[in-house]
């Protein structure tokens, strides 16, 4: 059947970009290529420090909705989603790009890992893409597109990576489950791999920057990606011409997850 496609090819569509934390954040790269296509943004950001990074992004995308989202906090997640229906009526799509762990369970090996940090990390980073998914489920009557954000180490061993190479795997298999059950209502949900890049959350991993150039040098087409890269997949995920494509976990990585 012929796709009836609008140009630019996401307009008027509403989409919710969560985790901005500055100009080199995947979420900005997201929220980015969906305004090139067309779509309205609306942009959260974690805190007050925070914000002072992202109000002018937010303002460079004309975002129309600008609010504070720590999704530890119930009430700001109703919030948001609130003053999406009130403002919007619907949603198309969704991208949460939220991970956290304490520094100490971080920094460390799994078999010190803490169950608090443990805990912690489980639920900033994973369950927080479930809490949002059903409320923004309601939301896509027309179907719709639901994006987090993952790493290799989910499912490969990765020095250094730590308690979160569990904690994205459970990601994943989140996303799996939540494609199969949102499936009926037309929504579709991915894991989206990147592969390294220099943003402020993985500044936090020790010997990143070996990471970085061993991608770089592993990488079949040579070079690192960068945060437009994921933001272009993930608008092309969004649009009809990718109307079949639900449940996977999309390695966007120059090829890096193919080499042994």
């Amino acid at each position: 059947m012929k796709i009836d496609i609008p140009r630019p090819i996401l307009k008027d569509a509403k989409a919710l970009v969560a985790g901005i934390a500055n100009e080199n954040s995947i979420a900005y790269g997201c929220a980015n290529a969906f305004h090139e296509v067309g779509a309205d943004v609306a942009i959260t950001y974690a805190n007050e420090k925070t914000r002072t990074y992202v109000e002018p992004l937010a303002r460079e995308l004309a975002a129309p909705i600008f609010m504070p989202l720590d999704v530890s906090r119930p009430e700001d997640i109703d919030a948001v989603f609130a003053r999406i229906k009130q403002e919007w009526g619907r949603l198309d799509i969704f991208v949460h790009s939220i991970a956290w762990a304490p520094k100490e369970d971080l920094q460390g090996g799994l078999l010190d890992c803490s169950a608090e940090g443990f805990a912690k990390a489980m639920d900033i980073s994973c369950h927080s893409f479930v809490r949002m998914a059903r409320l923004a489920a309601p939301l896509m009557t027309n179907g719709g597109t639901m994006f987090t954000m993952s790493y290799y180490g989910a499912n490969k061993v990765v020095s250094n990576y730590n308690v979160m190479g569990p904690v994205k795997a459970a990601l994943e298999a989140c996303a799996r489950y939540l494609a199969y059950e949102l499936g009926p209502r037309r929504i579709r949900v991915h894991a989206i791999s990147p592969g390294p890049l220099k943003t402020r959350a993985a500044s936090g991993l020790k010997g990143f920057d070996l990471m970085l150039n061993e991608a770089e040098q592993r990488a079949p087409l040579g070079e690192l990606i960068d945060i437009m890269d994921v933001g272009y997949t993930c608008a092309f995920l969004a649009t009809p011409f990718a109307r079949r494509l639900s449940g996977e976990t999309l390695y966007i990585d120059g090829g890096v997850n193919i080499m042994g």
